[in-house]
C-alpha cells in the first residue's frame, strides 16, 4: 500500500514543471469528477463550477486503497473545498490534501489550470 501512496507527491502551482493535457472543459462534468491518467498515477479531476474553480487531487482513497474518489461528493467545510470517498465517507481538503474527518490521512492535490477550452493539470516530472 505504501508503494502507491509514495507515487504521489502534492504539487504547488509554482513548482509545476510539466502541465499534462488533460482534456476540455467538456470532457469533464461540472460538479463532479473525472479520472485521468498520468503516467503511472490516476488523477481526479474536478470542475467545481458552483465555485467557478478546477482541483485535481490522487483518486486513490489513502484510507483503503480504492481508486474511486473521482466518484466522490463535491462539498465545502465551510469555505475549504472537499471530496467526500464515496465508499468510506472519509472527507479531504481539496486545497492542501488533508483529512477534514480527524483521520490521520491526505491526499496529493495537483494545480490545475484552464487555457481557453483545454484544461491542464501541473505535475513535477
Amino acid at each position: 500500500m505504501e508503494d502507491i501512496l509514495s507515487q504521489y507527491k502534492t504539487v504547488q502551482p509554482e513548482d509545476a514543471k510539466i502541465w499534462f493535457k488533460a482534456g476540455t472543459i467538456e470532457d469533464f462534468p461540472t460538479n463532479r469528477g473525472g479520472c485521468i491518467k498520468y503516467k503511472n498515477k490516476q488523477i481526479a479531476v474536478f470542475n467545481y463550477s458552483r465555485r467557478n474553480a478546477w482541483y485535481a487531487c490522487q483518486n486513490a482513497c489513502p484510507h483503503k486503497m480504492e481508486m474511486l474518489l473521482s466518484r466522490g461528493m463535491l462539498g465545502s467545510s465551510e469555505e475549504t473545498p472537499k471530496i467526500a470517498c464515496p465508499m468510506h465517507k472519509k472527507t479531504f481538503s481539496l486545497v492542501d490534501g488533508s483529512c477534514l474527518s480527524g483521520e490521520d490521512y491526505s491526499i496529493a492535490t495537483y494545480p490545475v489550470k484552464v487555457v481557453g477550452n483545454e484544461v491542464f493539470v501541473g505535475f513535477l516530472d
